[in-house]
Formats: C-alpha cells, sequence, structure tokens
C-alpha cells in the first residue's frame, strides 16, 4: 500500500473521530506497539496499565502485530488510528521503512516517540526513547573479559538483523574486544526466536565449545537459549554475560552457569512514554536545546537505562530498574519538555 493511499485511510479515521467532540486534557489514548511478539516488550503492557491510571490517560493499551513484519505493523498502526489512538509508542519494524507511516501517525497529529528502538533521521518521531544497546553490549562485554581473565575468545549471539539495534550491538561488541586485544570468532544472529537459537547455538557449541572462551549475548531469546545450553554441558570454564531479566538466565546467574546480564527497561520506556506524549497533546512541546545524545540512526535519543546484574545483585534487580525509572521520570519535563503547567 502506497504512502499517500495509507495516509488517506489514517485521515479517514480521524474524519470519523470528529463528531466525538473537541480533546479534553483526558483523552489521550496511548497505543504501545511493538515490531512483532517478544518477550521483552511484555512489560510495556502493565507499564501502560499503570501509566493510565497514574497520569489519568483514556487510555495505554498494548497492541502486538501478530507477526515480525513491516506491512503487518504498519497495518495495525493505521487500524489503531482509526480505532481513536492519538498517540503511538512504536519500535519501529525497519529503522527506515517504518518513517513513512510514523509520518503518517505525526500528519493525523498524533505524537510519537520511537521506543526501544530508534528510526534513522530524518523522521517525525519526537525522539527516541531505549537502552543505548552499543553502551550495554560494550559494557557487557567488558565484564565478560574480565571474568574471562586473560582468555580471548568471543562467541556474540544476537538479535534479527531488521532490528536497528543488532548492527549497534555487533559494533560495540567487536570494538570492545579489539581494545582488549580478545578476538569475536563467531556472531551468530538473526536468532531471537525459539528455533532458530537452539539450532544454531546448540549446533555451534557442539562443534566448537572447546575454541570459546566467553559468550556474550545481546538479545533475550539467545540469552535464554545459550543460558541452557551451557547448563546442559555443566562446564563453567566457558564464562558468559547475558541481556534482560527471563528467570532462566537470572537462575543460571545463581548457579554459576552464567557471569551476569546487562539490564534494560522496557517498563521504564512504556511509562515515561506515555506520559510524555500525553504531555506533548497537551499543550507541551520539545524544547529546542534539549540534551539529546546520538547514536548510528538519530540526534535525538534518550537512554531509559542500563545495569549490569551479576550474582549479588540478582534478588534485587527489579528495584534497581524502578530506581533509574523514578530518576528519569522526576527530571524529564524540566531537561526536554517546556510546558505552561
Amino acid at each position: 500500500m502506497s504512502r499517500h493511499v495509507r495516509k488517506a485511510a489514517v485521515l479517514a479515521g480521524l474524519a470519523l473521530l470528529a463528531g466525538a467532540g473537541t480533546a479534553a486534557a483526558d483523552d489521550t489514548r496511548v497505543a504501545l506497539v511493538p515490531g512483532g511478539p517478544h518477550p521483552y516488550f511484555s512489560a510495556w503492557e502493565q507499564a501502560g496499565k499503570d501509566a493510565a491510571r497514574d497520569f489519568k490517560l483514556a487510555a495505554a493499551d498494548y497492541k502486538v502485530p501478530q507477526k515480525w513484519e513491516l506491512s503487518t505493523q504498519n497495518q495495525l498502526l493505521e487500524s489503531l488510528v482509526t480505532q481513536g489512538y492519538n498517540a503511538f509508542l512504536v519500535f519501529p519494524g525497519d529503522p527506515v521503512g517504518s518513517v513513512s507511516t510514523v509520518a503518517e501517525l505525526a500528519d493525523s497529529g498524533a505524537p510519537v516517540i520511537a521506543t526501544a528502538g530508534c528510526l534513522k533521521d530524518p523522521s517525525e518521531a519526537q525522539f527516541c526513547l531505549g537502552t543505548d544497546v552499543g553502551n550495554s553490549a560494550y559494557l557487557g562485554t567488558k565484564e565478560l573479559l574480565k571474568a574471562m581473565a586473560g582468555k580471548k575468545r568471543i562467541l556474540h549471539v544476537t538479535g534479527f538483523l531488521v532490528d536497528p539495534n543488532t548492527q549497534l550491538r555487533i559494533d560495540a561488541v567487536e570494538k570492545a574486544a579489539k581494545e582488549d586485544g580478545a578476538q569475536v570468532v563467531q556472531v551468530i544472529a538473526d536468532i531471537d526466536a525459539p528455533e532458530p537459537a537452539e539450532e544454531k547455538i546448540n549446533a555451534y557449541l557442539a562443534a566448537h565449545a572447546a575454541d570459546v572462551d566467553g559468550i556474550i549475548s545481546t538479545a533475550w531469546v539467545p540469552s535464554v537459549v545459550a543460558a541452557n545450553a551451557l547448563r546442559r554441558i555443566g562446564d563453567k570454564r566457558i564464562q558468559m554475560v547475558a541481556i534482560d531479566h527471563d528467570e532462566v538466565v537470572l537462575k543460571a546467574i545463581k548457579d554459576g552457569f552464567l557471569h551476569g546480564t546487562m539490564l534494560q527497561n522496557p517498563y521504564g520506556q512504556a511509562y515515561i512514554g506515555s506520559h510524555v506524549v500525553d504531555r506533548l497533546r497537551n499543550g507541551c512541546t520539545i524544547k529546542a536545546d534539549a540534551p539529546w545524545k546520538t547514536n548510528a540512526l538519530t540526534n535525538h535519543f534518550v537512554d531509559s537505562g542500563t545495569v549490569f546484574v551479576a550474582a549479588d545483585k540478582v534478588d534485587t534487580y527489579v528495584s534497581a530498574m524502578q530506581d533509574i525509572t523514578k530518576s528519569l521520570l522526576a527530571s524529564f519535563d524540566a531537561t526536554y519538555l517546556n510546558c505552561n503547567s
């Protein structure tokens, strides 16, 4: 479907809504839309509910495309506009391919924040709110290298190549390894789903476990699969740093099969993002001199936080991420927004 046809559908939906009355301060209906089904985004559902309650929104609903396909996400976004959603947190199905759809949402008057993954500039997204994935992967690799105690051979398992974060992570791991004279002996990508992760990680370790001193995982499903694989092997010689907070990963850290994990903040992304799009609908604007960070995709980036968790912090990881969310929210409006109230 062309952009002009899609835009016509969006505007037709707005026309249907026009008779519902003039916008009120509490009529914000936020749609939280990932690129497809994935456990990382599950925290968005509760975060949306909490945001709707705490910020008195009409709705902040988690809406998941049926599969990881750009056209499927685009169709869902267009449908959500016709259903009355007027603010969007969107994980881009593609950093370039999603730009035109986000432009259509913005043309309709709906503020959009690229959430958990960035669009490539220029785009009509207000900004990108997500993990500084390059920094997270870099710091995780440095923690892995410490645990490897001078050994140098690293296996990197990571996510979908259509994910705008994946190449940033690959580059960051490579950089950290080179700085310490280590070698990334293999990158296994496009495996952030159970079947390809099981197949490729287990096959590689069956053939090459003796050739690897450490594993860095920068995606959720590979973290779980690799943690289970190391537990089956039963040899704790191979060190590993994972990402995210799956229970399999946390238990493997407690049992000594993993050195630690790099936490992200999906709850905070959805909670803070819902607050911000509501403020933007109700009179606030982005500060011209906001202190944005930059990455390879955008010059308008806000880091939602990351932290390394080893065995001594596994039981308190939730409070660590809550503290990051509270701190970011407390200063967000003053740092990034111009508001009359």
